[in-house]
């Protein structure tokens, strides 16, 4: 597979279309809520298909179909685990965010701990899940458009940087928003034009086309693990793709970008329709690729079978389709990663410049330049650290970020909605002891040192996010309330179910 002038002149329509979505949102771009949160206007279905591009990360739509074509069943409980996660987030915590939140996911916190040390470590946590998710998309989009289009890696990774840096600085998250809602479109269309293209080839029989794969294929795709240590592996991956997913900032954020609560909710409908139908798709393309293709060049083009579903878009049906389906993994990288920096530049210029070294006092116009300053700053460090990580394990940096997420905001949203003894010290504490353990069991894993893992789960969630809970309880029952510095339960708490302050 190598660049062609179709794959090239779709790629170039793509940045352009991105560009001037950017140039058009630039203009409504005025103040620090435009910028970080679109001015809260944006509608159910916006924020719906906005969501969806969110999740519907390069990793998902071509990681996922490589794992169904090379290890089978396997992959669908990736998939599974991001619509539970979502109906976690419908069901639990989409109102709440909304009504307590303003920018950032510290912002909620603060709304009962009135603490610098509660926004500081939020915030923190913020960008550290931001930054290892950043480096997999970019080290991602490197490695999978410089084998698409035939440029050299370190030029594909500085251009989506700088692009994901334009789009933040110029449109903020109008920008952002509207170029997941493209990505979206762009992503099912691809997906429903290959899903009938594999059935077509079948006869329109499922059965048929599962038939194939299991003559076709060396190993048993529909087989799972069996034993001790990988089913309880295979626990703690759903537990991490369920929990982390639900807690991931820049998914988070997007319920700050509604009017209110009850649009929040249905932002949050229209994302679980649309994922399910996304997500039932994608076992047809995996296996389809597993049967058409062939996995042994599956395997040749790409070890972890990330190229599998543009390999299957050009055995169907040609350069034409092999490009559009190249282009929609670039539109993926570019709207993720526009995303991710909206959250992470959020995190530094509202809760670290404003409100603890401004204490609050900046207005809008450096509001906004700071949040410019720091997306540029994230992008630069981005692109630094994914240039020096060309060949570390991008399943691996976005572990991480699945994983931290999971163990350090979950325990502490949970809690800050469910338990009204939770104090300062217990969400300071909880933050602090998921973040940690979380990190260091990954790096003490099978992932970072293989058979010589001091822990034997690839994800530790199963133990980080019951330290992130603990940690919660301990710094609650082993410190006092700070009465100046913490709200009342029940005011935050009738706040949280009516969007409406009791002060």
């Amino acid at each position: 597979m190598s660049a062609d002038p179709i794959t090239i002149a779709i790629f170039v329509a793509v940045i352009l279309l991105t560009l001037a979505i950017t140039a058009w949102a630039g203009r409504r771009n005025r103040d620090a809520g435009s910028h970080y949160v679109a001015g809260g206007q944006i509608t159910g279905w916006q924020n719906g298909l906005a969501i969806c591009g969110d999740l519907l990360s390069a990793s998902t739509f071509l990681g996922v179909a490589g794992i169904l074509a090379l290890q089978g069943v396997y992959g669908f409980y990736l998939v599974a685990g991001g619509l539970v996660a979502f109906l976690l987030v419908l069901l639990l915590v989409a109102e709440p965010l909304r009504n307590l939140g303003r920018y950032t996911i510290a912002d909620v916190l603060s709304s009962r701990f009135r603490s610098k040390g509660v926004r500081a470590v939020m915030a923190v946590n913020t960008l550290v899940v931001t930054v290892f998710y950043m480096i997999a998309q970019l080290v991602g989009a490197g490695v999978l458009i410089s084998l698409l289009i035939d440029v050299p890696y370190w030029v594909a990774v500085i251009v989506v940087g700088v692009l994901m840096a334009v789009y933040i600085t110029i449109g903020g998250m109008l920008a952002t928003t509207w170029i997941q809602i493209v990505k979206a479109v762009m992503l099912l269309a691809a997906l429903a034009v290959l899903v009938v293209l594999v059935l077509a080839r079948f006869g329109w029989n499922p059965m048929a086309l599962f038939q194939a794969v299991s003559e076709a294929s060396p190993t048993d795709l529909f087989s799972r693990a069996t034993g001790f240590v990988p089913g309880l592996d295979l626990l703690s991956v759903a537990i991490a793709q369920v929990l982390g997913t639900a807690a991931l900032p820049h998914i988070l954020i997007r319920f700050f970008t509604v009017p209110d609560a009850k649009v929040a909710r249905k932002s949050m409908s229209v994302a679980l329709w649309i994922l399910g139908l996304a997500f039932l798709a994608m076992p047809f393309i995996g296996y389809g690729a597993a049967a058409i293709v062939g996995q042994a060049q599956v395997a040749a083009a790409n070890k972890a079978g990330n190229l599998a579903a543009p390999q299957l878009a050009e055995m169907l049906g040609g350069p034409v389709l092999f490009a559009l389906i190249s282009a929609v993994a670039f539109a993926t990288i570019l709207a993720v990663v526009a995303g991710l920096v909206i959250a992470g530049s959020g995190a530094v210029a509202h809760d670290i410049y404003s409100s603890l070294i401004r204490k609050g006092k900046a207005s809008d116009a450096e509001q906004v330049k700071a949040g410019r300053i720091a997306a540029v700053a994230i992008a630069a460090v981005s692109i630094v650290l994914a240039l020096g990580a060309q060949n570390t394990n991008i399943a691996l940096l976005a572990l991480m970020a699945v994983v931290v997420a999971a163990s350090a905001n979950v325990p502490v949203l949970v809690l800050l909605l469910f338990w009204r003894r939770l104090n300062t010290t217990g969400v300071i504490v909880g933050v602090v002891a998921g973040l940690v353990s979380s990190v260091v069991l990954v790096l003490v894993g099978p992932g970072v040192m293989g058979t010589a893992a001091l822990y034997p789960l690839s994800y530790p969630t199963l133990v980080s996010v019951p330290i992130g809970f603990l940690g919660c309880w301990l710094g609650t029952v082993l410190s006092s309330p700070r009465p100046g510095a913490e709200a009342p339960y029940d005011e935050m708490h009738v706040q949280a179910m009516t969007g409406r302050s009791v002060v």
